[in-house]
């Protein structure tokens, strides 16, 4: 006689056979039977066993992000900047994935940082231009809102998900997300480096502390090369003030900015050495490498730079909701996970970061936040599907913008200016440029994307303007209408044109020194 148990798998178990060779034994093993039984249920409804009460470890990978500072959309050799030499950034594409659309959720710093480390949107968590922000200026027709001074801590990062699934974690480099009380090691980082934003070229350091930077997330990754880790490396580079080694800048004379030319070519340097010591490590194979940008690239002069960079052929730059503004570099590399060599046009924005890098850990996913994991684009498991991408910025800033809202549909891209309600539309699939508002032919199209952009910042709480009651339309005038900072292209104007531009740098620093 025999009886038979179904699979119990939590016991490991795939068959238990139990020979009853007559009445006195069988109801000795009935009975154990009963037990078996009994613990069995017991321990699936708990979810362990009797073998093992702890969980099934995951391999969960390490992850390097490393965070770049107003580098633009093309800045990068791989990115189609013949002039810019970036070998080694170039090599980590090829050996990775490069995305053509990945999208900022703010064209400028702190915002976008705060988006990465909690997957939400700068426009529900009232942080929505760089710390402590612009001052208001006689120049601007609306105020801006009175916004947070830092990332809440009661905000759950990036670093306080991995932290608690036994991550070592460190952020390295520029925060720009509050002060004291408000730091990462009160946001769930295990060591805060900050490094500094300003160095003096020489033999062993560039203009902006990168190798500095560098050496300290080398020393944290050789400390934790068990795994698993969680290195935030934000550079500084190439946020202005900027200067490069005189032999970078001599190497670069050709570029349209040699110093900026230099200084980039510095800072593939540098990620070339990171990931060197990951090589040397062993643990190239379960390190999921991501470089970005925190928003777009600067294109007009400011501070003590005539020119910066550009953005061609996308239109204007850092602080503008314009696409030279939004759109950023991203090369995610994790060998045997992420295919090679792929290039991905499908959009992305970098509030998606967070439950992305979940998935990629298997850890569960955080609730009430605006992001979407793209985690079955990122392993090529799928192309990506039909999404909105929303942005609301009601600020001035030192680049010229004005506060404004934009939404991205598919190919159709609406953004509506808050002074006085306008509209532009733009078809990206056949304008990359955004040079032809559409709004005259596409009417039905730009006021249902307008209702939609609405409703979502009604959604999101988001805060909005007021007027300014201390009003100079003259101001206004020189700032914005007879110059338009936004066509500003330098890369393909006269002296004259320069000239110009710099004389509109001026006139907008001395409008924002009347009010400091």
């Amino acid at each position: 006689m025999q009886f038979q148990i179904p699979n119990l798998k939590f016991q490991g178990i795939s068959k238990f056979q139990v020979p009853v060779q007559n009445a006195r034994h069988s109801g000795l093993w009935i009975f154990s039977i009963g037990i078996w039984c009994l613990f069995g249920a017991w321990n699936l409804e708990l979810g362990t066993s009797p073998a093992s009460a702890a969980p099934t470890s995951v391999a969960r990978p390490n992850i390097v992000f490393i965070l770049t500072d107003d580098l633009g959309i093309n800045d990068l050799a791989c990115y189609g900047r013949t002039e810019h030499h970036t070998p080694n950034l170039d090599r980590l594409a090829a050996q990775g994935m490069r995305f053509t659309s990945a999208y900022c959720a703010q064209p400028i710093c702190s915002p976008s940082r705060a988006a990465i480390l909690t997957g939400k949107t700068p426009a529900r968590l009232h942080l929505t231009t760089y710390l402590p922000g612009r001052p208001d200026c006689a120049s601007q027709k609306l105020l801006h809102p009175v916004m947070r001074q830092q990332l809440p801590v009661e905000e759950k990062t990036l670093a306080e998900h991995f932290k608690a699934a036994g991550y070592a974690t460190a952020c390295i480099g520029k925060w720009h997300l509050g002060g004291k009380g408000f730091l990462p090691t009160d946001q769930g980082f295990d060591i805060y480096r900050p490094g500094k934003a300003v160095t003096k070229p020489s033999d062993t350091e560039c203009g902006k502390g990168e190798y500095e930077l560098t050496r300290w997330a080398e020393e944290f990754m050789e400390a934790n090369q068990a795994g698993p880790f969680l290195l935030y490396l934000a550079h500084d580079t190439p946020h202005i003030p900027y200067s490069a080694q005189d032999s970078a800048v001599m190497r670069n004379s050709s570029a349209f900015n040699p110093t900026y030319a230099g200084l980039i070519e510095t800072m593939d340097d540098t990620v070339g050495r990171l990931l060197a010591k990951i090589d040397s490590l062993g643990i190239a194979e379960k390190t999921l490498v991501i470089f970005t940008s925190d928003n777009g690239g600067l294109h007009v002069p400011e501070g003590p730079h005539a020119t910066i960079t550009h953005n061609a052929p996308f239109r204007a730059g850092k602080g503008f909701l314009y696409e030279g503004g939004l759109r950023i570099p991203l090369i995610a590399r994790w060998p045997g996970k992420i295919p090679a060599g792929r290039v991905v046009d499908a959009p992305v924005i970098n509030t998606d970061w967070l439950p992305t890098l979940l998935d990629c850990a298997e850890l569960p996913r955080s609730r009430g936040i605006d992001g979407e994991s793209f985690f079955g684009l990122l392993t090529g498991r799928n192309k990506g599907g039909k999404r909105r991408f929303y942005w609301h910025f009601p600020h001035y800033t030192n680049q010229g913008s004005q506060p404004a809202g934009a939404i991205r549909e598919g190919d159709w891209k609406l953004i509506e200016h808050y002074e006085d309600g306008h509209l532009e539309l733009f078809n990206l699939a056949r304008d990359i440029g955004e040079t032809t508002n559409l709004t005259g032919t596409e009417g039905k199209r730009a006021v249902r994307m307008a209702g939609m952009l609405a409703r979502w910042r009604a959604d999101v709480g988001a805060q909005t303007n007021s007027l300014n009651l201390h009003f100079n339309p003259a101001a206004h005038r020189a700032l914005y209408e007879t110059f338009q900072p936004s066509r500003v292209n330098l890369a393909k104007t006269d002296d004259a044109g320069r000239a110009r531009a710099l004389e509109w740098r001026r006139q907008m620093d001395a409008a924002v020194r009347e009010v400091k």
